[in-house]
């Protein structure tokens, strides 16, 4: 009977076992990874482009009716012109200003280009609007992979109602929209960026990484967000979450490269840089946007800290320290508004076009035979879209926990920063446009279901079929939908029981 060896383990038979030591478990692995990108840039570049004229000629078509000040058009419009006129807002005594001048410095570019009348104060916003679209679908096209479905995103994004008048009309909120787009566009270019490079070092990588240098595109995002900021202080969220996930972005890289201490060495080599790219360059771009305010002698509140010379910090200049207390009267506003509001909404109803904005109504309208006419211009979004994007929010749950999926990573935190983050002031008086710089990413996590739906390359045919048929039914239904509605998005005139037809709700009226 054979006698079975002793395990050997370095000591002798006799002697009691060391036990292993101890490791943390390793990670499940992904099952889905960042995808390569497709091999056809330059079709894609100019499917894009053509993507993005379309959608300037339909922003574009009857844009300066009605030739009145809509919603708050009211504001923007007047103080856009000031600027041109003053090269800030002037100091009237009776309004006060909340929101910080770039966006109006757009709207004024407008204005001086056109006019000052409907159509000038409305064509940045149009262009803005398209600009979306294009960047929307570059940003799908690196996150899934497929130029077909970053062309799936952005066409849906044109088709949006609500995409679409908000780019009819010189509000904010359109221009926060595209400079958080584009800002996190290039965060994800920088991710991919830095990947690629510290791949292609492979081996040679030793433990303590290696330096990285400037990266132009973390840059160009902190200049990005510094401008979302400048239009509107919501854009801070989004600089705020992105500018973390970029750390834990280039920890993810060192890691994948096997360096023992990822953590560290993203303290090393990446916090200072982002330190400069996403904290000094917002914050000085954010101030730059002020020039015409600094240098105005009838700017609002310019001359604070003159006429209040026993204020803290004398040392600080009079300047800074007037803006500091003009930036701590405009917290002040925005924590207390609370006025009640026909159209205001809470952020749980905007996910299904709860409660709309009523843009025009002119009322005692009548065609020759004396008939009511009714021309209605209601800022709602795409039915058939926005019913999608709850759902699309459960499937985005279900990617990021199941496949610990990078692109639904990007989408969720884009949502958190730009939608959770309103559930912070429920008391607050809050409107649907609020929805403006998220809803490209609401948009995504649909492309992220169609995804799905359409199936990975390499599948059966047939499978790939069905799921391209089954997308194409989709995008079909909603650019129906954004035909039928039109009407009610660009107050072309109706008969009543036209105007009835797209009222499918009661809150809508």
């Amino acid at each position: 009977m054979a006698v079975l060896a002793p395990e050997r383990t370095g000591q002798g038979a006799g002697e009691p076992r060391t036990p292993p030591a101890r490791r943390w478990p390793v990670p499940r692995p992904r099952r889905d990874t960042t995808p390569p990108l497709p091999g056809d840039r330059l079709l894609a570049w100019v499917l894009t482009a053509v993507l993005g004229l379309l959608t300037l000629g339909s922003r574009l078509w009857h844009l300066d009716y009605p030739g009145d000040l809509l919603f708050d058009e009211a504001y923007y419009p007047p103080e856009a012109r000031e600027m041109l006129e003053w090269g800030h807002e002037y100091n009237r005594g009776y309004t006060f200003i909340v929101h910080p001048p770039l966006g109006k410095w757009l709207i004024a570019g407008g204005i001086r280009l056109f006019g000052y009348d409907s159509f000038g104060w409305r064509v940045p916003a149009a262009v803005a609007g398209a600009v979306s679209v294009v960047v929307l679908t570059r940003l799908a096209r690196r996150l899934t992979g497929s130029t077909l479905l970053g062309l799936v995103a952005g066409l849906l994004l044109a088709l949006d109602g609500f995409a679409f008048t908000l780019s009819r009309i010189a509000l904010l909120d359109v221009f926060l929209q595209v400079f958080v787009l584009a800002a996190v566009a290039c965060l994800v270019v920088d991710r991919d960026r830095l990947r690629a490079r510290i791949r292609a070092a492979g081996g040679a990588v030793a433990a303590g990484g290696f330096r990285l240098g400037p990266r132009g595109w973390r840059l160009a995002a902190g200049l990005l967000f510094g401008c979302a900021c400048a239009v509107k202080w919501s854009g801070v969220w989004f600089l705020a979450f992105f500018a973390v996930l970029s750390l834990f972005w280039d920890r993810a890289a060192w890691r994948e490269a096997r360096v023992p201490r990822p953590t560290l060495v993203t303290a090393r080599r990446g916090l200072p840089g982002a330190l400069w790219a996403l904290a000094a360059v917002p914050v000085l771009t954010y101030l730059a946007s002020f020039t015409g305010w600094f240098l105005g002698e009838t700017s609002q509140g310019r001359h604070w800290a003159q006429q209040h010379p026993d204020t803290a910090f004398p040392f600080v200049p009079d300047a800074l320290r007037s803006l500091w207390h003009q930036h701590a009267e405009w917290l002040a506003f925005h924590n207390g508004l609370s006025t009640p509001h026909p159209w205001e909404s809470g952020p749980w109803s905007w996910l299904v076009n709860g409660r709309p904005i009523l843009l025009w109504n002119p009322q005692g309208l009548t065609d020759s035979a004396g008939d009511q006419v009714v021309r209605y211009m209601l800022m709602v979004g795409t039915p058939t879209l926005w019913f999608a994007f709850a759902p699309a929010l459960v499937w985005l749950a279900w990617r990021l926990v199941a496949r610990r999926d990078p692109a639904a990573l990007t989408v969720t935190v884009a949502i958190a920063a730009g939608w959770g983050t309103w559930f912070l002031s429920p008391e607050r008086t809050m409107f649907v446009f609020y929805m403006a710089p998220v809803l490209p990413f609401f948009v995504l996590a649909v492309v992220l279901v169609l995804q799905d739906v359409l199936g990975r390359p390499g599948v059966e045919r047939w499978r790939r079929q069905v799921g391209l048929a089954v997308v194409s039914l989709y995008v079909g239904v909603v650019a129906a939908t954004f035909v039928f509605f039109l009407p009610v998005l660009t107050g072309r005139p109706l008969s009543h029981a036209e105007w009835l037809q797209r009222m499918w709700f009661p809150s809508w009226f």
